[in-house]
């Protein structure tokens, strides 16, 4: 009786090179193919580079993980009504041109922020909005971001970034000034703007600028 190993049986050294295989094959499809077909891509004309503070921004908003709840890709018409719901058209790979790590994003607890600058410009709706959500959006399950303010009685200081809350939300005597590190990621949202076409302006779904969020 033989115990060697039989044509279809496996033995270590077939399992190391199926292996092999398997994982050269999904490397080729899942890295090298899309780097050779994004590599030569330019940015367009109406997408700049981050600032400084843009920067330091988008780290903040890495680190208090707005990643998980909001998504940065608008999809086609074809796959979500985004278009409709005024988050603009579908994003194209030049739109990422300047971001490392790409923010792409998986879960939509909240809505798609690629555009955000453009829907809503202002940065005193977006402090008032961090410091306390449900008061500019009756129902949002958003948490507060209470440590990138701080909370006093009296006057603010030459030079300080007060947040202007709705009349129901701010108490007398009190005032609430927002820390670099607020004025830093709201500097990141406020840049989150691709309205420019990606190929030809008459083919871009508008955004809808009115929209609170």
């Amino acid at each position: 009786m033989s115990f060697g190993v039989g044509k279809f049986e496996m033995d270590e050294m077939r399992l190391v090179i199926g292996s092999m295989v398997i994982l050269s094959g999904a490397t080729a499809l899942l890295v090298v193919l899309p780097y050779l077909l994004l590599k030569d891509i330019q940015p367009p004309e109406g997408l700049k580079p981050y600032t400084e503070v843009q920067l330091q921004g988008r780290q903040s908003y890495i680190a208090n993980g707005c990643i998980y709840c909001h998504s940065q890709q608008p999809r086609d018409i074809s796959q979500a009504p985004d278009a409709l719901r005024g988050w603009g058209r579908a994003s194209i790979a030049a739109d990422y041109a300047y971001d490392t790590p790409h923010l792409l994003g998986t879960m939509r607890t909240g809505p798609d922020l690629l555009n955000i600058g453009a829907r809503q410009p202002s940065r005193d709706w977006h402090l008032g909005h961090l410091y306390a959500p449900r008061a500019y959006t009756p129902g949002s399950t958003m948490p507060a971001y209470p440590y990138m303010f701080e909370v006093r009685q009296g006057a603010a200081k030459p030079g300080e970034v007060v947040v202007n809350l709705p009349p129901a939300y701010a108490k007398p005597g009190q005032v609430v000034v927002a820390k670099p590190e607020a004025l830093a990621l709201v500097e990141y949202l406020l840049s989150l703007d691709r309205t420019y076409p990606a190929l030809k302006a008459e083919e871009d779904p508008p955004v809808n600028r009115r929209a609170p969020r």
